[in-house]
């Protein structure tokens, strides 16, 4: 018998029916039960990870502290690192790179049992390597499509040799309401559950999305056609925030069926209190602010998803509603950036790479030195400050970064030496968790409350220390150096109201439990009391 249980979370009908939320949900519930919980990504895109991919394409694309590039959810407050997203990419250059290798003594490398055997390594990876109670596996896609074939052929195989008492499949799907008919249609579900049967998966347990409350006629239609109990047909209704889910799925008793099914204990009913306290706060806000976030991928907003989280976990933590005012940064200019900006109490410039729309970036930094007008820049928000300060307030009226402008004769933000002969798009970032010393007496070390941090990064290009005291001497200091090499992490303005740039990415490592100290400060700064 396996002492880790695995959990396959499949989707049906639709894609973005919430699989990842129900995952985190069920894995918080049984985190709170007292089980040591995980959860794993299995990404069906042939990419080798989504850093390479546009926001446009994918939304946002995290970062793990190990330096992996996927995209989790943060509910659980737990470090994933590589092991936590496989994609179909890594799987075949990892197999093709063994054929190489002739580690297969010139055998043909086959789909079965060469790539699912891959599959079945990486999610076996998790519980035998980190020693998780529960590894819950969310499948990413829509059963049925070609490309999530092989991660479906694996589970089905894993059921098996681990034996059913281990493994659990929840199937999601969507119960459709039709107005005309004033009916919530069981249709879909059943097509999609025969789907998942022609595969070879029986699921155990059937989560169905609606936006109207399920009656029990439609759930034990459901159980009857589906073949699973009906304590195993489970309502997942819309609700006002994400944050509500884990809530109702303990209302729902996902936790308790789940844990039946893997003849675990129950242990003690989860604690959800400071959980429910956060919620309360976020629907009773006593204030309101308006934040401007200045980006060049505000058409999705996926791709400022943590960022956007980060602010709600920021709000409530200071009674606070955060309204986000999304502007596109190719829209700013000398003529509008007054109009645009002029009803916000704080503005972020968000990160990026890529000269579009930088110009929009520098402006919004001005704006918000020039008005003492709260300013958070995040990675290549704080090169443009940087790069603005120095036109503006250093007379240095050509500098910029080599990232935009190769010849720039002031190169304010410039790649490492180490860095100048690499020519591959993945192999230049300095990726993942860095350490990061802060001064003390600074509004960064006030928030903080600490001299010592590791923060995540996903960038190419730094601070050019060359300029680094002549900066200091106009007013803006590095408050944050990283010990090992003297790059400057952090600038501040001392004399601004909430003047502050990172290098690295803060708004991975908030979550609900742990806002993020930066963000928590810098909407604390915004709130007019």
């Amino acid at each position: 018998m396996a002492s880790t249980k695995y959990i396959f979370v499949t989707g049906g009908v639709t894609s973005s029916l919430g699989k990842g939320i129900i995952s985190a949900s069920l894995g918080k519930l049984l985190q709170a039960r007292g089980y040591k919980v995980t959860i794993q990504k299995l990404d069906p895109y042939i990419n080798v990870d989504p850093g390479t991919l546009n926001p446009y394409e994918h939304g946002e694309c995290y970062v793990t502290k190990d330096g992996a590039e996927t995209d989790l959810e943060r509910f659980l407050g737990i470090t994933t690192s590589q092991a936590n997203n496989v994609t179909t990419g890594g799987i075949y250059q990892t197999v093709i790179n063994k054929e190489r290798r002739g580690d297969y003594l010139g055998k043909t490398v086959q789909v079965i049992p060469h790539i699912t055997d891959e599959i079945k390594r990486r999610i076996k990876l998790l519980g035998t390597k980190q020693k998780f109670d529960v590894v819950i596996t969310e499948i990413g896609g829509t059963v049925g499509d070609i490309e999530s074939l092989p991660y479906i052929e694996a589970v089905r195989q894993l059921k098996w040799e681990l034996g059913v008492s281990n493994t659990l499949v929840i199937h999601l799907t969507l119960v459709p309401y039709l107005s005309t008919s004033g009916e919530l249609k069981t249709k879909p579900t059943q097509h999609s559950v025969k789907v998942l049967l022609e595969t070879g998966i029986q699921p155990n347990i059937l989560v169905l999305r609606t936006q109207k409350e399920l009656t029990i006629d439609i759930r034990q239609k459901v159980a009857l056609f589906c073949n699973v109990e009906l304590e195993s047909v489970i309502q997942s209704i819309d609700a006002s925030t994400i944050y509500e889910v884990p809530i109702l799925m303990l209302k729902e008793k996902l936790d308790l069926t789940s844990l039946k099914k893997l003849n675990l204990k129950e242990n003690n009913p989860p604690d959800l209190g400071p959980w429910k306290s956060f919620l309360k706060k976020l629907k009773n806000p006593k204030y309101t602010v308006k934040i401007g976030l200045v980006g060049k991928y505000i058409e999705l907003q996926d791709s400022y998803k943590s960022i956007h989280e980060a602010f709600i976990h920021a709000g409530a933590v200071n009674d606070c509603r955060v309204e986000v005012k999304y502007i596109h940064s190719e829209e700013i200019n000398d003529n509008n950036y007054r109009e645009l900006f002029k009803e916000l109490k704080g503005i972020l410039v968000a990160p990026g790479f890529g000269d579009r729309g930088i110009n929009g970036k520098i402006i919004a930094a001005r704006y918000a030195r020039e008005n003492n007008v709260p300013f958070f820049g995040v990675c290549l928000g704080l090169q443009c400050a940087v790069v603005e300060f120095a036109r503006n307030v250093l007379g240095l009226a050509k500098a910029h970064s080599t990232e935009m402008e190769p010849k720039t004769p002031e190169p304010v933000i410039d790649l490492m030496e180490e860095q100048k002969g690499i020519t591959e798009k993945g192999g230049t970032m300095r990726l993942g968790g860095y350490p990061c010393s802060i001064k003390e007496n600074t509004k960064v070390f006030k928030a903080y409350k600490t001299k010592k941090i590791i923060e995540r990064h996903r960038h190419r290009y730094e601070f050019n220390n060359h300029y680094l005291k002549a900066f200091e001497n106009a007013g803006m200091i590095a408050a944050g150096i990283n010990p090992g090499t003297n790059l400057v992490e952090i600038m501040e303005i001392p004399d601004h109201k909430w003047f502050i740039g990172v290098q690295f990415h803060p708004e991975y490592s908030s979550t609900v439990l742990k806002p993020h100290p930066l963000f928590v400060d810098f909407i604390k700064s915004t709130i007019s009391r």
